[in-house]
């Protein structure tokens, strides 16, 4: 077996991607730093289907970006593998979104108070499932994390990191959430499932190990998670996307507006990126999308201050990329999870980033 020296010494990053690896990258799981786990799941998806289909049209989408990042000229060569999805996961993904559908479809022309014994076990069967999902995720971020692989997700709705986040509580003391997002996803339960991708952040924040969660681009709440807001002594700081906009139009620099953002994130930060976040041109087809939002350029731009901060990126999870009838959803896709990846392995030491 080639050492990872010899296979960086016969790559030609600069040549077409060949094979069906994430990004063309020549290196397996035994050679990857950074391990990504897929979740297409979208069983409890409100709105538009189809995020389900991202880690695959990512994937594909991929193998176009071009590897070299003019300030992290040796990106490549960190590795990134890919895992396989199982089997198991379309047709439970598949047999549960069904039901959900059919629930929140009652929900939503119903106008009795009646409903059957069968649609009254659906919320139910969709948390328990939803709680077997977060059990898998946590165990494999676990696994890998214990050989010294970084760890990434690949989703999936917005309700598949809760497992990931799980897993960072149980190796980290501390940490927080830098959370890039139309929505601000605290409501308690959402149509009746309390796993919902409406409720991911409401469920974090019972981790008492998450001392911050400072949210970016928020543009569509309501009164319950504004008052969840307000309530929480400073544990969750929201940097609404009608704020960050009035202070850019009356002159502030989004320098500066940064560097508030992460003078309020502790050492140890988890992105949790909802591709919603960004503005509806660069993800048309996301599940709900919202006018307004932040443009890719000041993303990736937050991310490198971020990381030139000191602070450590210890996982991430990249949501919410529908591909759609089109490539451009998964493209914008591919190259976030592209950047969110050589940045968190700048931020461990593994690449370095120039100042």
């Amino acid at each position: 077996m080639q050492s990872k020296e010899e296979i960086i010494a016969s790559f030609d990053p600069n040549g077409v991607a060949a094979g069906n690896a994430l990004f063309g990258l020549p290196f397996g799981l035994e050679h990857s730093d950074l391990v990504i786990i897929p979740v297409p799941w979208e069983v409890t998806v409100s709105y538009n289907a189809g995020t389900a289909d991202a880690p695959n049209a990512i994937l594909e989408a991929s193998t176009q970006v071009d590897l070299f990042i003019k300030d992290i000229p040796d990106a490549w060569q960190m590795g990134i593998h890919l895992l396989d999805t199982p089997e198991s996961f379309q047709e439970e993904n598949r047999k549960y979104r069904d039901l959900a559908v059919r629930y929140i479809n009652w929900l939503e022309t119903n106008e009795e108070d009646w409903i059957s014994d069968e649609l009254k076990v659906i919320p139910k069967a969709v948390d328990e499932v939803s709680e077997k999902l977060a059990i898998y995720i946590k165990s494999q971020a676990m696994k890998w994390m214990g050989q010294g692989k970084l760890v990434g997700l690949l989703g999936g709705d917005h309700s598949t990191p809760l497992g990931m986040i799980k897993a960072m509580s149980a190796t980290h003391e501390t940490f927080g959430i830098l959370q890039i997002d139309a929505h601000a996803d605290l409501r308690e339960a959402y149509e009746d499932f309390t796993y919902s991708h409406a409720s991911i952040m409401y469920n974090a924040m019972q981790i008492k190990n998450i001392s911050r969660l400072v949210q970016i681009g928020i543009r569509d709440f309501c009164e319950e998670e504004m008052n969840l807001i307000n309530k929480s002594n400073g544990r969750i700081v929201t940097y609404f996307d009608e704020d960050l906009k009035q202070q850019l139009f009356e002159g502030e620099t989004w320098k500066s507006i940064c560097d508030s953002i992460i003078d309020k994130l502790p050492q140890k930060v988890y992105i949790s990126f909802d591709i919603d976040g960004l503005e509806p041109r660069f993800c048309p087809n996301t599940g709900t999308p919202v006018p307004g939002g932040l443009t890719y350029e000041q993303v990736i731009y937050l991310f490198k201050q971020l990381v030139n901060s000191g602070r450590v990126i210890i996982g991430f999870d990249l949501n919410e990329v529908s591909p759609g009838e089109s490539e451009w959803d998964a493209n914008v896709g591919a190259r976030l999870l592209w950047q969110m990846s050589c940045l968190m392995g700048a931020s461990q030491g593994k690449l370095q980033l120039k100042a």
